[in-house]
């Protein structure tokens, strides 16, 4: 990857919806190199998928918990039931096995709390859970799917 499939990159992680020939203007280029880079990059799986990112609230899905699970099982059964289990539960959008107190935390979206609280009885009867911890986020100050590509900012 070379610095112009970067600035592609970074134009496509923003708006993927612009035309090949605006992302050639905005990287000074023509649109045949251009359109080829973004295929190769998709190729080599670089470019994993484009999607629509939604708006919360305006899908009434506005409320993010934060789930914290500690396990007293760290079998390979007991990690294969969970993530089969989390991967049927829609609400969860993100799911992280972490090093240190805590061995799981859970990005969950619902409606409400009602919504949650039918998700985590869900959760609950599918694993056994040593510990389960749910945090309300109150605000969400920042959200992004942007991966950074360069070190512009590494001296911030």
């Amino acid at each position: 990857m070379d610095d112009l499939d970067r600035r592609i990159l970074a134009i496509l992680q923003r708006d993927a919806t612009l035309p090949v020939e605006r992302i050639a203007q905005m990287v000074n280029s023509s649109k045949s190199p251009v359109w080829s880079r973004i295929r190769k990059l998709r190729e080599a799986g670089i470019i994993d998928r484009q999607v629509a990112i939604l708006n919360p609230a305006k899908v009434d899905q506005d409320e993010v918990f934060f789930v914290t699970i500690k396990t007293s099982s760290h079998s390979k059964n007991w990690l294969e039931r969970f993530a089969a289990a989390i991967a049927t539960m829609d609400e969860v959008q993100e799911a992280h096995r972490l090093a240190g107190e805590i061995d799981y935390v859970l990005k969950v979206r619902v409606r409400d709390t009602r919504a949650f609280d039918a998700f985590y009885k869900r959760l609950v009867a599918e694993v056994d859970l040593f510990s389960v911890t749910s945090s309300l986020s109150m605000e969400t100050l920042k959200e992004t799917t942007v991966i950074p590509l360069d070190d512009d900012h590494a001296d911030d």
